[in-house]
């Protein structure tokens, strides 16, 4: 159900992508058979709120939702975990693919940090320290 909720905030957020039509039906699926349920709502307000990335508790919580319903109709967890196939052997034929948090990258990437200080990277998600002191500014002249 992860990838699914993935998949839905991906296409909320982002829309069409290199695998957008397999992408559309695992959010065709999940929209059509949980309408109006208020984790689905959060999802699109978040997506259209333009986070980089669905928050934890509504992931979770979309996730239960769809776990809950899929337990009680057979026919819908068939249908989306069909979906959610599609789109990762879209992902697979494509040649690149990234899930969650992952990022994918279909050619040449050169990332570079030089001089003291200096930190390079494709993405930091937290605090970053290069153990050098934070340099103090001068202080003006009394007097």
């Amino acid at each position: 159900m992860e990838h699914a909720v993935g998949y839905v905030f991906d296409w909320e957020a982002r829309g069409v992508r290199p695998v957008g039509a397999e992408v559309e039906r695992v959010h065709q699926v999940v929209s059509r058979r949980l309408g109006e349920d208020p984790a689905l709502a959060e999802l699109v307000a978040e997506a259209r709120a333009a986070v980089a990335e669905l928050s934890a508790d509504t992931r979770q919580w979309l996730t239960l939702s769809l776990n809950a319903v899929a337990k009680r109709d057979a026919e819908f967890a068939a249908a989306l975990l069909a979906a959610v196939e599609a789109v990762r052997a879209a992902e697979r034929a494509a040649g690149v693919s990234a899930t969650d948090r992952g990022i994918a990258i279909g050619g040449n990437v050169s990332i570079r940090a030089t001089g003291p200080g200096s930190v390079a990277a494709l993405r930091i998600d937290g605090p970053v320290s290069t153990g050098l002191p934070t340099p103090v500014p001068p202080t003006a002249p009394q007097g």
